[in-house]
C-alpha cells in the first residue's frame, strides 16, 4: 500500500551571505518527501544542511526559494498550521532547572494554545518513562531523563511529525540504546519521525529510508536496505 507524503520538499534552496561576495548555499535545490508513519533519516557530515532544513520546517530560518508542504499545508501560505504539525527536539538541552517536568509540559502546552482540558501531560510523561519524575526539579534529572523531557516538550501539541536533531550526539552507549527504544515506541504510536544524524550506524539501526546530504545537495535517497 502506498503511504501518503506528510512532508514534500521541492527545489528548496537557502543561501547564507557573509557579504556580497561570499555566499554559500546551505541547501541547494533539495527535493525529497517523507512518508506517513516512517522513520526518515537525514544523514550527512556537519555543515551538510541538516539543521538548516529543520530550521526551515520550524519556521526559524526563511528559505530563499522552493516549496515546502507539510500535511498538505504550504509553508508560505499556512506557516502556523505547519508549525502545529511538527514537534522539534533540539540538540541542545535547554530546560529551566527550577521547573518540574510536569510544570514544563503544562507551560509548553499553554504556549501552543492547548486548552487545559485538552492537555495530555501525564500521558506524555508516561510515554517517555518520566511519570515517576513528574514532580522532581529538572536540574535533578539525569542526562537521559533530560533528553526524554525534550522529546516530551515537543509532543505537547500532539504533532503528527516529530523531528529529532542529532538526538544522541555525545551520549554514552546505554543512553543511546534507551533513546532508540523511545523513538521506536513513538513511531509505533503512529508518529512520523525525521531523524538527523551523522552516525551511519544510528540511521541503519532506526530508519526505514535515508537521505544523504552533502554541502546542501541530496546525494542519495533510498530505503536503508538498498543503500547499505
Amino acid at each position: 500500500m502506498n503511504k501518503k507524503n506528510v512532508v514534500y520538499v521541492k527545489n528548496l534552496t537557502k543561501i547564507y551571505s557573509k557579504n556580497s561576495v561570499n555566499s554559500f548555499p546551505a541547501l541547494d535545490n533539495l527535493n525529497l518527501e517523507v512518508k506517513e508513519g516512517e522513520i526518515f533519516g537525514l544523514l550527512g557530515p556537519n555543515g551538510a544542511g541538516k539543521t538548516t532544513f529543520i530550521s526551515i520546517l520550524a519556521g526559524t530560518v526563511i528559505k530563499n526559494s522552493g516549496q515546502v508542504n507539510v500535511l498538505g499545508f504550504d509553508l508560505d501560505k499556512y506557516p502556523r498550521q505547519v508549525k502545529a504539525s511538527i514537534g522539534i527536539v533540539p540538540q541542545e538541552i535547554n530546560l529551566d532547572p527550577f521547573f518540574t517536568p510536569k510544570k514544563l509540559l503544562e507551560l509548553q502546552a499553554g504556549m501552543y494554545g492547548v486548552k487545559k482540558k485538552d492537555r495530555i501531560t501525564n500521558t506524555i510523561l508516561k510515554t517517555v518513562s518520566l511519570e515517576n519524575q513528574a514532580n522532581s526539579y529538572s536540574r535533578k534529572l539525569s542526562g537521559g531523563m533530560k533528553r526524554r523531557l525534550l522529546i516530551a516538550k515537543a509532543m505537547v501539541h500532539q504533532p503528527a511529525i516529530l523531528v529529532l536533531d542529532e538526538p544522541t550526539a555525545g551520549v554514552d552507549v546505554e543512553l543511546r540504546q534507551n533513546l532508540w527504544k523511545n523513538v521506536r515506541q513513538l513511531n509505533k504510536l503512529g508518529v512520523t519521525i525525521i531523524l538527523t544524524t551523522h552516525y551511519l550506524f544510528e540511521a541503519q539501526e532506526l530508519c526505514d529510508r535515508i537521505a544523504i546530504l552533502n554541502k546542501g545537495k541530496l546525494v542519495a535517497l533510498d530505503t536503508t536496505k538498498n543503500l547499505i
